[in-house]
């Protein structure tokens, strides 16, 4: 199974070892691209510090950020893991967890990025600021600069099995499954029961709760009707649309009663 996640807006400090080598990330087919994006962030952060405030779309609090991206290729990296955090990173809790469900997320959790396109949870990086939403001068919206490498390598990545995507909407504009690999491909909303309407913040936690529990039980569903049953075995109130037609996703609703 892969495992489609968002990064987190918010990041923890880079780590003290030795700096990013984009040829060691996971995807290799992705470098070519990602060397793109860092060296025109790189470039455009130590020229202009202004200018790159406005494309990055930050506010007078978060200056410093500019100041840190102009360093990336210097800065000490750690795992991808421990350099996402917030709400649905906080709920996954990648730390905790045994040795088995961490080999498990190593091998199921692929982090969408504005500079690095998709990251494995184990690869290294430095924490950085730069969303799916950026239009850089040089290579512009990143959404779309991501589509054709990622066309390329994700069909690949996906394997055989089910694709459980939990990206946001800006993310999910890089990489959008298609033909077979569509068709086991589930998307998840976030429902409050007692009102049917979607959870909004806290569906990141709850996200991040459904993808520990799959780690930590150690379901291998063959596609997307045996991941609902997954689901519904570890407790969750999961509403299942199958698709129409051949080559589209299935959508889930997980229902939950309190916003938490």
């Amino acid at each position: 199974m892969l495992v489609l996640l968002p990064p987190s807006e918010g990041k923890a400090a880079s780590g003290r070892g030795a700096p990013l080598k984009t040829e060691s990330l996971s995807l290799p087919g992705l470098t070519a691209a990602r060397e793109a994006v860092l060296g025109e962030l790189v470039e455009l952060c130590a020229a202009d510090e202004e200018k790159a405030r406005e494309v990055l779309g930050l506010s007078e609090g978060l200056r410093g950020e500019v100041a840190k991206n102009a360093e990336l290729r210097t800065a000490g990296a750690r795992p991808a893991g421990e350099i996402y955090t917030g709400v649905l990173y906080d709920a996954l809790d990648l730390a905790s967890l045994d040795a088995d469900a961490r080999k498990r997320a190593a091998r199921s959790l692929l982090v969408f990025s504005g500079l690095w396109g998709a990251v494995r949870v184990s690869d290294r990086i430095p924490s950085y600021r730069c969303s799916m939403g950026v239009k850089l001068p040089g290579l512009g919206a990143l959404g779309a600069y991501w589509r054709a490498p990622m066309a390329e390598v994700l069909p690949a990545v996906a394997g055989n099995g089910p694709v459980l995507d939990l990206r946001s909407a800006a993310y999910a504009t890089a990489w959008k499954p298609r033909g077979e690999v569509a068709g086991r491909t589930a998307t998840v909303r976030v429902l409050h029961a007692p009102t049917r309407k979607v959870v909004s913040h806290f569906n990141k936690a709850t996200k991040g709760r459904i993808v520990r529990s799959l780690l930590t039980s150690g379901s291998a569903p063959e596609g997307p009707a045996q991941l609902v049953e997954a689901l519904r075995d570890l407790g969750y109130t999961v509403e299942a649309e199958e698709p129409a037609k051949a080559g589209k996703p299935w959508s889930l609703d997980v229902l939950v009663e309190e916003i938490h």
